[in-house]
């Protein structure tokens, strides 16, 4: 098997306890707080059993600002999105749900979408398009916004570190990527100008690559399939995280050639490089290698195949308790119990 080049991660530490706070990008003052109450914001933690940024709480209100009536439409007609996840509990949509903290974590939770991943916009259903928060740990604030259409695969693309900036970016793309018809054009112009000003207002950064994805970008220590990267804490001596002996297109030929067996036969011999890794990955969880096995946890989640479930709920969950990310072990299960390739509005199924 052929190694990959060899990298040198910088030493990472867990975010500490408490509610984690952000400051503006560029050094500058912190984010002022939203007109949002405190009984709402307290809600959405008990549910989701995570911390919010606040330029959600200030999203919500500049959507309100655009349609009082259904601010979750806000963007529709202009851009075919959806406000969906967090904000629906702004909007009290789960009030008529018996018990919806079981179901939050899947609600609007696609195929793809790894635990470290939250949707709050839905885009184009054909292609399942939607965006949503990266978080690196449960108990830190997203390290940038990123999109992902799950008809097309597990990629994960950036947009940015909040959703203002995530939301300008989609609307240059889309005006790029079509010509504007007749009587958008005035209407896509107003909302850019309408974004970038609340944006400059509270000091939020609209650059798709911000300096703190950068120098996350320094601690990731492997892009994994869906290319946004994992970041674990490594010490001075490199314990933390070790390569898997394998490079990403020798994974994908290991994972077809079991997911594509024509018979049991054929597939448990498939399976026999892939056991070998996970005993390297046992080897690596004794010395305190905890990365290896969420990268190949995640890889395995990645592909899709029902086929690795059960070693993806051998290696992933481990890996996340052993990393103290608790939450995400329990999203993931969750999930893989009602994976899907339609995606889980689970509020309204309800």
């Amino acid at each position: 098997m052929t190694g990959r080049a060899k990298r040198k991660p910088k030493s990472v530490k867990e975010s500490a306890s408490g509610p984690p706070k952000r400051a503006c990008t560029d050094g500058s003052e912190p984010v002022p707080s939203a007109k949002v109450s405190s009984e709402l914001r307290e809600q959405i933690v008990q549910l989701y059993k995570l911390q919010m940024p606040e330029d959600l709480y200030h999203f919500w209100d500049f959507c309100q600002g655009l349609c009082p009536d259904d601010p979750r439409d806000a963007l529709m007609d202009t851009l075919g999105l959806r406000l969906v996840g967090p904000f629906d509990i702004l909007a009290g949509a789960h009030k008529n749900t018996q018990n919806p903290q079981q179901h939050l974590h899947l609600h609007w939770r696609y195929f793809y979408d790894p635990p470290e991943f939250q949707s709050i916009l839905q885009g184009c259903a054909d292609t399942q398009h939607h965006m949503g928060y990266y978080r690196d740990t449960p108990d830190s604030l997203p390290s940038f916004v990123g999109e992902n259409e799950a008809k097309k695969g597990c990629g994960i693309s950036q947009l940015g570190d909040n959703v203002f900036a995530a939301v300008l970016l989609f609307l240059l793309r889309k005006r790029k990527e079509r010509e504007v018809q007749k009587g958008k054009g005035e209407s896509l112009e107003n909302l850019e100008s309408k974004l970038r000003g609340k944006a400059e207002t509270l000091g939020l950064s609209l650059e798709q690559k911000t300096k703190d994805m950068k120098l996350r970008d320094k601690k990731v220590v492997t892009k994994t399939f869906h290319g946004a990267g994992i970041v674990v804490p490594v010490d001075k001596n490199d314990v933390g995280y070790r390569e898997l002996p394998e490079t990403d297109a020798g994974m994908k030929k290991i994972c077809k050639a079991i997911a594509e067996a024509r018979s049991d036969e054929e597939r448990v011999k498939a399976f026999g490089p892939l056991q070998e890794m996970i005993t390297f990955v046992q080897f690596a969880n004794d010395e305190c290698d905890y990365g290896m096995g969420y990268e190949l946890g995640m890889d395995l989640f990645c592909y899709g195949s029902h086929y690795f479930y059960k070693v993806i709920r051998q290696l992933l969950p481990l890996a996340y308790n052993l990393l103290k990310r608790n939450l995400f072990a329990e999203i993931l299960e969750a999930h893989l119990s009602s994976r899907s390739h339609d995606n889980l509005d689970q509020l309204s199924a309800q």
